[in-house]
């Protein structure tokens, strides 16, 4: 823990550092080979999942079963709708939980006896509710406005927070950035995307976008810090401030991922709750991302889109030729 603490001082002081902000191409790099790979495979794989809440469709709950086996369940549905392609998954520690297509009312009268006799179940233990296409559209477009109005709220607010909408625009890339790497998850994977699912990617952008303000914070710190006799460039104070919030960034990942990993891992798997299964997993995916992503991503897009600012140019040239007579060499062989 010492060594750590001292780890963590070094790197506020500047006696550590890690020049973050001069790799960004490596970063982009990563970032867009991330991208990439969560765009083209849901792609490759016939696009992405989407919860009965989206789609529409019949679902049928059987409860207080001695057995969760799944293939009774399958073998009910194709007997009375053999065209059926239904989604079959276990509810808690006694229950089936079965989707299909939009069903007639007899055809879910007949499947629901069906999966009563399949299990040797009273009737009553079989429940079964409908999901009109009308509803799902809705949900959907509920979903997307969400997300777009708080894409663009969040924009405004960082804009006016820091007076400059060039910190606005890369906290807004750093979030498409999560949002697009978490969703290509759910699409690698086959997970559903779920109205949890999205509750999920909304939270983890207010997260990722309070990490990259603290972040933010602390450039427009040190940049008020810089006087006339500073050596720092603007992209060295950049560095700096991302380095003396690297430690925090690590601690407020780890105290947040673990309780989520929890979450997924009893709550989902454990309990068998496929609510708690699609928002701690879009939690967890996030957290992680949006942690990269305000290390790599904002900060050092932050300081490419100002570095031909002439007010930044002449400052950084300054800086340069100070650093330089103070080490006593060439202002060619004083690194940038």
């Amino acid at each position: 823990m010492a060594s750590f603490n001292q780890f963590g001082n070094d790197l506020h002081t500047g006696k550590l550092s890690f020049n973050i902000v001069a790799r960004r191409k490596l970063w982009y790099s990563i970032a867009g080979v991330m991208i990439l790979i969560a765009v083209l495979v849901p792609v490759l794989r016939g696009g992405f999942s989407f919860g009965i809440e989206f789609t529409g469709g019949s679902e049928f709950e059987v409860s207080a079963l001695s057995s969760q086996d799944q293939a009774p369940a399958a073998d009910a549905v194709a007997k009375v709708v053999p065209a059926a392609a239904p989604k079959i998954s276990a509810v808690g520690t006694d229950g089936i939980r079965v989707q299909t297509d939009q069903l007639t009312k007899t055809e879910s009268r007949a499947v629901s006896e069906a999966l009563a006799e399949a299990y040797g179940v009273d009737p009553a233990q079989v429940t079964s509710s409908f999901i009109g296409p009308s509803w799902g559209q809705d949900i959907t477009g509920s979903a997307i406005r969400a997300l777009l109005t708080f894409l663009v709220l969040a924009g405004v607010v960082m804009a006016l927070y820091f007076r400059t909408w060039k910190m606005a625009a890369a906290a807004m890339i750093a979030l498409l950035h999560d949002l697009v790497i978490t969703a290509g998850f759910y699409g690698i994977t086959g997970f559903e995307i779920t109205p949890a699912a999205v509750i999920g990617f909304l939270t983890i952008l207010g997260y990722s976008l309070y990490d990259t303000v603290v972040v933010f914070d602390k450039i427009r710190e040190n940049t008020r810090e810089d006087g006339p006799e500073s050596r720092r460039t603007f992209a060295d104070s950049v560095n700096l401030a991302v380095n003396q919030t690297l430690v925090r960034s690590i601690n407020t990942s780890i105290v947040a991922v673990l309780p989520v990993a929890s979450i997924l891992v009893i709550g989902a798997f454990v309990l068998g709750a496929g609510t708690l299964q699609d928002i701690s997993l879009a939690l967890l995916i996030g957290m992680l991302v949006g942690t990269y992503s305000t290390i790599f991503i904002a900060a050092p897009l932050y300081a490419q889109l100002r570095e031909n600012e002439p007010g930044i140019r002449k400052r950084d040239k300054k800086a340069l030729a100070l650093k330089a007579k103070a080490t006593g060499t060439s202002l060619a062989d004083v690194p940038a």
